[in-house]
């Protein structure tokens, strides 16, 4: 095996850091984000990519007031839209450099990456998250900054996770077969599309929530 490709939420980490530690966070300063960061160039292109998209799906205008209203709703419905997932990004830097927030990673994920990495395993992430807050997460972990540990990180700008195109194109990107590639899961879909791209997939199932799906298993790295 060449490269490792895992998932975050579920796989390296709690999904409970993300929804009871990572969303509120980030709901609870939107606006005041929003209000004091209208003029600058990033946020200007997500409000108008908010804005777009409302505009198609509901042939509505929307005013600034009315996009943080629809970022809040976006939360509140766990949405990917990649401009939601740019501001939690950057709200979520501010927690980060401030100490507020620390990224969670189960025990056993960082013995797991070091051993992986020194055997000569090159190591990647694809989350649902950007590829900003992956990068923070890992920075700024419970465990240290993690983030040498990995090459590349993928986000949905090469497609949903749960499309086989996706995998296909991770593959291309890495300038590998998909079969030199192993993909940690916990999500049942993710790992079907996986496979069906090419790769070789292992579940985790770290508890007794995971929809369990026709892979390997593991309960956690160190057993992989």
């Amino acid at each position: 095996m060449k490269f490792i490709l895992t998932d975050i939420e579920g796989t390296t980490t709690s999904i409970s850091f993300v929804h009871d530690e990572l969303f509120p966070y980030s709901k609870e300063r939107m606006s005041e984000f929003l209000k004091q960061n209208y003029e600058k160039p990033e946020v200007i292109k997500c409000i108008d990519q908010v804005k777009d998209t409302v505009l198609n799906e509901q042939n509505k205008m929307m005013t600034n007031i009315e996009v943080s209203e629809q970022l809040i709703e976006w939360i509140n419905l766990d949405r990917k839209h990649p401009a939601l997932k740019e501001l939690q990004g950057l709200i979520w830097e501010k927690g980060y450099e401030s100490g507020e927030i620390k990224g969670h990673v189960y025990e056993d994920v960082m013995p797991a990456l070091k051993k992986w990495k020194d055997n000569g395993i090159t190591l990647a992430i694809y989350s649902s998250g950007s590829v900003k807050a992956q990068k923070l997460l890992f920075q700024y972990s419970t465990k240290g900054n993690l983030l040498s540990f990995f090459s590349h990180q993928f986000d949905t700008a090469v497609g949903n996770k749960r499309e086989v195109s996706s995998y296909k194109k991770i593959a291309t990107e890495l300038n590998c077969l998909a079969s030199d590639i192993l993909f940690l899961s916990d999500i049942k879909e993710e790992l079907d599309a996986a496979r069906e791209a090419g790769m070789k997939t292992i579940q985790l199932v770290r508890d007794d929530q995971v929809i369990i799906g026709n892979h390997p298993q593991a309960k956690s790295f160190s057993t992989i």
